[in-house]
């Protein structure tokens, strides 16, 4: 009478009741459709915060492997081939066959991986929703800006309000009356690749980034490059982000 996404979270708590020093899991999102096993594996992370339990996940699926996984195996030819983390089996495959085994478009993976810092964001111009929609449009002029993020008066994210709309404004008018709303934003230390999806959803340039509900910059396909970039070189290192330097296009 269960569904078989039913029947997946009965076994996955039946295995847990025993509360057993390993848990070997083989498989266990594989019988059920894409959004089902997408929910069962976020039920999954968010069970295994609180529980803390070693996990042994077998999977062909390398995609939830870097999802779900603090270390990867990748067996093949006999041998483990690589046992690492997930940026660096992605950034830096060890032999040939796990270079062809998380694919090509393994930097397009490495998204999945790479959380967002606070210091790889863009900082924009900043009005506030009780501005007078004069002042903040003569600061977007001298600063050549196009656009500002709208913060409330603790800090908080409200919207964002273009120039061309501050500079007709009439002469009453606050930042609050012509700001909009803010579609594309995202957690910090959130993956590049939610941001990369906010961008492509919302036919958005940047995006704003919070950290709970405090603004804390904007991330642009530039920056979202750059972080990437910083991300492979520094586990190639084994250096921190912030210690790696590179020429980009963007720089020229």
């Amino acid at each position: 009478q269960l569904s078989g996404g039913q029947r997946q979270r009965v076994g996955v708590a039946r295995a847990l009741a025993a509360d057993p020093p390993v848990l070997l899991m083989d498989e266990p999102f594989g019988a059920v459709d894409p959004v089902v096993r997408e929910r069962l594996q976020n039920e999954f992370l968010n069970l295994q915060a609180t529980v803390r339990k070693t996990v042994l996940l077998v999977t062909h699926d390398i995609e939830e492997a870097v999802r779900m996984g603090d270390r990867i195996a990748v067996y093949g030819h006999g041998r483990i081939e690589q046992f690492d983390t997930p940026s660096a089996v992605l950034g830096t495959p060890a032999t040939d066959y796990v270079a062809r085994f998380v694919g090509a478009d393994r930097g397009l993976k490495r998204l999945s991986v790479t959380g967002i810092e606070e210091d790889g964001l863009e900082q924009p111009p900043v009005a506030r929703v009780d501005e007078p929609a004069g002042a903040a449009a003569a600061r977007l002029r001298a600063a050549g800006a196009r656009w500002a993020v709208v913060l409330n008066a603790g800090g908080e994210l409200h919207g964002w309000v273009s120039a061309e709309s501050l500079a007709t404004a009439g002469d009453r008018d606050t930042v609050g009356d012509l700001a909009r709303r803010m579609e594309a934003w995202v957690p910090l230390g959130a993956p590049l690749k939610q941001a990369f999806s906010e961008m492509l959803q919302h036919d958005a340039g940047w995006v704003a980034v919070v950290d709970g509900a405090r603004f804390v910059g904007v991330l642009t396909p530039a920056k979202l490059h750059e972080a990437l970039r910083r991300s492979v070189d520094a586990e190639a290192r084994g250096v921190a982000r912030d210690q790696v330097d590179f020429d980009s296009v963007a720089d020229a």
